[in-house]
């Protein structure tokens, strides 16, 4: 079901049905790929089959406008996200600044390669004009008179954004017993290759709509695995970048040291392409992606495989292992990596992120509008008590323990970040890189999607996001088969700023597979 039918506006009639009908019903049951028609045009084009470079050709020889494109996604999204509830608000400016490109380019001026094309964004992400609900009905009234950053880049890039995107609520970071994808906003976003399975989260609904042709492009975020592991469980691409590579600013944060937007696509080369839009072209790593894409990249590489990232299933050890066989097959020399010690990582990464989300939530919240009555971390405690609609499937016990935190400046906070990030990246992913020679790491990035159980949570099975995520290092992730008929990833991990490296390994590894 869409929330919200234009930006600037949230209807309280339409949370509430949003409410009832995921109370009503725990479970969205329907057949795999078929919650919409298995057709969608725009102009000449097949948005259902059409890649980026397609969609590109065809507004380059005029064959489609931007208008006709934007019309065709958003009719795709009324007719889709009644069941996968990927979508929160569509963007009622969109048809009017798609026209604006359409006229720009019939002059001959063309921004960059993606003029024309839309996005969606996770609904996490300040856009002027627009609503940024995380998710919560707390932020229904959080109207936004700047955009992020990172939105300012696309928008100068020629991108449209057409929609916002479901999300796990306040990016999974209210309750350990929550369910991936579900927001009282938005209701619960469901993989589109089962919707008895999880999308994953927090990023949810980026991934969905990615792989059910909602748009050709999505920018989610994550702080752990929000963005690998939705991209993973819906056979998509997932970049999560190098901390700072891309503008942190105006997104509703969990974590100043691990938290980044990336882009989620299709196709390897869409996101390197998305990524070249959202670059601060300052930071280190900022570089032309797409043009350092290589077919051949695989050929005499070395690459470490983590097998000490445990607690897979056997039907994703037996794809990621066929996957190895691909790599080997087209030049690249792998090396078994078996032994390194996760525990100590692991068991300080959570203290660290309840302090840094209290601290930076409540920056967050004073400059929302005062529409927006929970100023603090504290109000929105006070508020989920009192609204029914936020818990009838799990509470908010990382909320309060958040708030039960000493702050930035607690020496036991800041002892705790140096260590976890030194264990993570110089002693952990780099000194791994260095004695076994090897220029990244592979694994699986997650199991397959897990069947959807409101009532006890989330059940996913293996992760590789930990070390990427608390070093803040880049994390790239590419389909890589099915496991049990489900899509599962491979991930590709390397030191900071090395996303031009990982691009190219997983356009090879792509190309190779295809």
């Amino acid at each position: 079901m869409l929330i919200a039918g234009f930006y600037g506006k949230v209807t309280l009639m339409s949370i509430r049905c949003a409410s009832l009908l995921l109370i009503g019903s725990a479970f969205l049951v329907s057949p795999p790929l078929h919650a919409c028609a298995e057709r969608a045009v725009a102009g000449s084009v097949e948005l259902t089959t059409a890649s980026l470079s397609d969609l590109r050709a065809a507004l380059d020889a005029r064959k489609v406008t931007s208008v006709e494109l934007v019309r065709g996604y958003l009719a795709r999204i009324a007719d889709c996200n009644p069941r996968l509830h990927a979508i929160i608000a569509t963007n009622a400016r969109a048809l009017s600044e798609a026209a604006t490109l359409d006229r720009e380019r019939r002059a001959g001026k063309v921004r960059g390669p993606l003029h024309g094309i839309p996005v969606v964004l996770k609904d996490n992400i300040d856009l002027a004009g627009a609503v940024t609900t995380a998710g919560s009905l707390a932020l229904t009234g959080n109207l936004r008179t700047h955009s992020a950053p990172l939105v300012d880049s696309l928008t100068a890039a020629g991108v449209i954004v057409i929609a916002k995107t479901n999300l796990s609520e306040w990016a999974n970071f209210r309750s350990r017993w929550s369910s991936s994808g579900w927001s009282a906003v938005g209701g619960l976003a469901v993989n589109p290759h089962n919707p008895q399975r999880s999308a994953c989260g927090s990023s949810s609904g980026s991934a969905a709509a990615v792989a059910a042709h909602l748009a050709p492009l999505a920018v989610g975020t994550e702080t752990n695995g929000s963005i690998v592991c939705p991209a993973s469980v819906n056979g998509v691409v997932g970049l999560k970048p190098t901390v700072g590579l891309i503008p942190g600013a105006g997104i509703v944060p969990i974590s100043h040291s691990q938290d980044t937007a990336g882009p989620m696509t299709a196709r390897v080369s869409d996101a390197a392409m998305l990524l070249e839009a959202m670059a601060d072209p300052k930071r280190p790593g900022a570089a032309n992606y797409s043009g350092a894409l290589k077919a051949d990249a695989l050929k005499g590489v070395r690459l470490g495989v983590a097998r000490f990232i445990q607690g897979y299933s056997p039907p994703t050890e037996q794809t990621f292992n066929a996957a190895l066989t691909v790599l080997k097959a087209h030049g690249a020399e792998l090396v078994e990596i078996g032994k390194f010690d996760l525990t100590p990582i692991r068991e300080l990464q959570l203290p660290i992120l309840l302090t840094e989300f209290k601290a930076d939530l409540n920056a967050y919240l004073a400059t929302a509008p005062a529409t927006v009555t929970s100023r603090t971390l504290a109000d929105l405690i006070a508020f989920n008590r009192a609204e029914i609609r936020e818990t009838p499937w799990f509470g908010q016990d990382l909320f309060e323990q958040a708030q039960a935190t000493a702050g930035l400046d607690d020496p036991a906070y800041t002892q705790a970040l140096q260590k976890a990030r030194a264990l993570a990246g110089p002693e952990g992913i780099d000194r791994l890189l260095k004695e076994h020679n090897v220029v990244a790491l592979l694994a699986p990035t997650s199991g397959p999607a897990w069947t959807i159980d409101l009532v006890n949570g989330d059940r996913s099975v293996g992760s590789a996001s930990l070390l990427a995520a608390i070093s803040g290092y880049p994390h790239l992730t590419v389909p890589m088969g099915e496991a049990g008929g489900l899509p599962v990833g491979l991930s590709f991990i390397g030191p900071a700023w090395s996303e031009q490296l990982l691009l190219s390994l997983g356009y090879a590894f792509e190309q190779a597979r295809r």
